[in-house]
């Protein structure tokens, strides 16, 4: 499964609709930017598809999901722990295999991180444990990426680097982002969330900003 079309999802909180019911359907092929304001409902969608294609799907959450009191190491190797018996991973919790550990560790120096490998969670800036989240879903290597602003937290550079990398390593992917300039470089499609509906969608190459912040 590389491509997905669901309808009629929708999602409510405390009893007020948030999103839907709505239809989106991406082909094989295509990186799409979800793009609106904060609350419109972009971070609710990406765990709607989410909960569908589940194990077709490296995931960027927002909140990130690291374990804190976990190295670094084990964190990103949590991104394949579905794919290996319990005994293995038990293993793995104690000395990781040599095979892991190099896979692992040319995620993090592509990510400038190779230093952290063995690094408690909770001893990293916003912006590594960022690049952590990252890391995890490049070692999961589903055929979907599904991220939820996986740039917010880095510089310049650095988020152009991780950009250029998703959209190398991820044929098909949804990617919530905030910044506007970023989705139309890097991303194939536009879909504009307002108010938990789809306002906007066209590809980037017939976009301007300028056509975008109408949804802000």
């Amino acid at each position: 499964m590389s491509g997905f079309d669901f309808s009629g999802l929708t999602a409510s909180f405390s009893g007020e609709r948030v999103i839907g019911p709505l239809s989106l359907r991406v082909e094989s092929g295509e990186q799409v930017a979800l793009v609106g304001k904060s609350g419109a409902g972009k971070s609710t969608l990406i765990r709607l598809i989410h909960e569908r294609v589940n194990r077709n799907a490296s995931l960027v959450p927002q909140e990130l999901g690291l374990v804190n009191a976990l190295p670094v190491f084990h964190n990103v190797f949590m991104g394949q722990l579905d794919r290996h018996a319990i005994w293995y991973s038990t293993i793995t919790l104690i000395r990781p295999f040599a095979r892991n550990r190099a896979e692992v560790s040319g995620l993090l120096k592509t990510l400038g991180m190779s230093e952290k490998i063995w690094m408690p969670a909770a001893s990293l800036s916003g912006g590594q444990r960022q690049r952590v989240a990252i890391a995890r879903a490049l070692y999961r290597n589903a055929p979907i990426l599904l991220a939820d602003e996986p740039i917010s937290a880095l510089d310049g550079p650095m988020a152009h680097m991780v950009m250029e990398l998703l959209k190398e390593r991820f044929s098909t992917s949804v990617i919530a982002l905030h910044d506007v300039d970023m989705a139309l470089k890097y991303c194939t499609r536009i879909v504009g969330i307002q108010d938990g509906q789809v306002a906007l969608d066209e590809r980037s190459d017939r976009l301007t900003s300028a056509d975008i912040m109408s949804l802000y």
